[in-house]
């Protein structure tokens, strides 16, 4: 059975994963864009806007491996856009233009059903109004032998793992860590307070020390 991945998931040292207020000028929130940084800067992402140049060290790396190789994807709503409630038309089609970076069926959960959307370069936007685990099915049986990769956001992350589900877990340090579902279900973060500095819900994902942290505390 294929795998169920969160990677390069970005998330605070207290626990937090988005800004506050996501509209069309915020994707992430406000402030959110703090949390991803050290995504920015790499060559993988210069190049999935049209643009050359960019870092090739172990940022540039762990970015590319968390958006290739995958079968499927899984999305939250938000992820998808900033449309809230039914949809009023169909005009939007993604934060992503015409040529979304996941080029495979992307399942998004929502609540109002919506006909599927196919986009140039392989991507396949499918609504899903089932839940996480009809989405899940759904992506596990598009993707093969291939793993399902998670891409958010925080609440849908959060869904899928007080409802059961071991993903793994790769953390912008490169560090990887698997974990049961219960571990998160009783709050657990990486050993930090879930204190809000910024941002709207806690991730309580446990990757989130770096490896020299983790060097340090061993």
């Amino acid at each position: 059975m294929s795998r169920l991945i969160v990677a390069n998931f970005g998330v605070s040292i207290d626990g937090f994963s988005a800004g506050t207020s996501q509209d069309l000028q915020n994707p992430l929130g406000l402030r959110g864009p703090e949390i991803m940084e050290w995504f920015f800067h790499t060559r993988t992402f210069r190049s999935m806007h049209g643009l050359e140049g960019g870092e090739t060290g172990i940022d540039d790396g762990l970015a590319r491996d968390g958006l290739t190789g995958f079968g499927a994807w899984i999305l939250g709503r938000n992820m998808f856009g900033p449309v809230r409630g039914p949809w009023p038309d169909e005009s939007w089609k993604g934060w992503w233009g015409d040529e979304p970076p996941y080029h495979v069926p992307a399942y998004v959960l929502t609540h109002h059903a919506r006909d599927p959307i196919t986009m140039a370069g392989g991507t396949e936007f499918i609504f899903v109004t089932g839940g996480i685990y009809a989405a899940l099915e759904l992506a596990r049986t598009a993707a093969g032998d291939k793993d399902v990769r998670l891409g958010g956001g925080v609440a849908t992350v959060r869904q899928f793992l007080h409802g059961g589900s071991s993903t793994r877990c790769t953390s912008p340090s490169g560090r990887c860590c698997s974990v049961p579902a219960s571990r998160f279900s009783r709050g657990s973060t990486s050993g930090h307070s879930a204190t809000p500095a910024t941002g709207r819900s806690p991730a309580n994902v446990p990757c989130t020390s770096s490896w020299r942290e983790r060097r340090r505390k061993a």
